[in-house]
């Protein structure tokens, strides 16, 4: 899925009442060719967070990022974020052993992605589109 309008660097669409999703986006530190780097919080996104659920996306059940004129979900999100990220820091360090292989971020994606959920569960908070837990 692939969405038209092209945009200069990087935006990561994530949940910004989810303290993983936070701690994530805080921590991760692209390298300099990758350009600017845009966060949305995909609760107060508004038009442009309506416009990638009506391309069909779920930001419930995957992260978005979007990479000049490509539009990436999911696992793929992931392990591109993590090919583009410096390796300092032992939390970049971690995600990259993690993610930096296509095959395995795949099946390691959707346990993050319910540990997510689960973690908002704990926390009484609802999802994105508004659900209380899956």
């Amino acid at each position: 899925m692939a969405t038209s309008e092209s945009v200069d660097g990087v935006v990561i669409y994530y949940d910004g009442e989810c303290p993983v999703c936070n701690h994530w986006v805080a921590g991760l530190r692209l390298k300099t060719a990758a350009g600017a780097l845009r966060l949305v919080d995909a609760r107060e996104g508004g038009d442009e967070v309506r416009a990638l659920q009506a391309a069909g996306y779920d930001l419930d059940r995957e992260m978005v990022v979007r990479i000049g004129d490509r539009t990436l979900s999911g696992a793929e999100a992931m392990h591109g974020l993590t090919l583009m990220a410096t390796p300092s820091g032992l939390f970049n360090r971690g995600v990259y052993h993690l993610f930096r292989s296509e095959r395995l971020s795949r099946p390691l994606y959707p346990v993050f992605r319910g540990m997510r959920l689960a973690l908002l569960r704990l926390l009484g908070r609802s999802r994105i589109n508004g659900v209380q837990g899956e």
